[in-house]
């Protein structure tokens, strides 16, 4: 279902994607001194995360999981989803912890945790694909990124706020 529309809408993945990196800095800066907003909005954007990958869908699997170590093709509309489908999630619990590295780490082990149940519940109609997880890192990558800058840009504002209260 949602790979048929971002199929016919390829514009959506990336247009999202860009306004994330855009965007996320300037929100995640504003967020550093605002833990608990951030902790709740990385809860929020877990949601989607979960009921696009773990809800139960209506199709008969015939193999478990897919492994491919070659690193995907950016272009397609499902690649640019599983990126972007992890990019929030590492941005914002990067700037709530105010560690980046760990929160990427986290991201890539939900997502290794994701395509386990995949692979391990057929029940639910969801394969398991090593492409995921590599594209779901590279968006866990660029959330940490996003969430490195964010902090970058609360540090130097706080300081010039400082200087300035000096003078």
């Amino acid at each position: 279902m949602i790979s048929t529309f971002l199929v016919e809408h390829r514009w959506i993945a990336p247009v999202a994607l860009l306004l994330v990196v855009l965007v996320g800095p300037l929100a995640g800066s504003w967020l550093v001194t605002r833990t608990k907003i951030a902790w709740m909005l990385t809860a929020a954007s877990m949601v989607p995360l979960a009921l696009l990958t773990l809800v139960p869908q209506n199709r008969e699997l015939f193999a478990r999981c897919a492994v491919r170590w070659e690193l995907p093709t950016l272009t397609g509309p499902e690649s640019l989803a599983n990126i972007l489908l992890f990019v929030a999630p590492v941005l914002l619990a990067g700037v709530a912890a105010r560690r980046p590295v760990p929160a990427v780490l986290a991201g890539s082990g939900l997502s290794v945790l994701v395509e386990a149940v995949q692979a391990a519940v057929p029940a639910i109609g969801r394969s398991c694909d090593s492409g995921d997880w590599i594209t779901n890192t590279i968006g866990a990558v660029i959330g940490g990124a996003l969430a490195w800058l964010s902090l970058t840009i609360a540090g130097r504002r706080a300081a010039s706020m400082s200087t300035a209260g000096h003078r």
